[in-house]
């Protein structure tokens, strides 16, 4: 399975959506529910803009 992002990525990735999430719920802002979409690209570890840019940030190659 291919994976672009890394362990730390992911972990930032996780905080910072579930308080996206948060916030859109609390505020009922619903820019906020982007964060959904941040959530899921640390859940799978495949970020869609990463592919398109060439990074990867940290997930070696036998995770492929």
């Amino acid at each position: 399975m291919l994976c672009n992002v890394g362990k730390i990525d992911r972990v930032v990735r996780a905080v910072v959506g579930i308080g996206l999430i948060g916030w859109a719920v609390v505020s009922g802002n619903v820019f906020g529910y982007v964060g959904i979409i941040v959530v899921l690209t640390s859940v799978f570890g495949l970020c869609p803009l990463y592919s398109l840019l060439g990074i990867n940030t940290g997930c070696s190659s036998k995770n492929e």
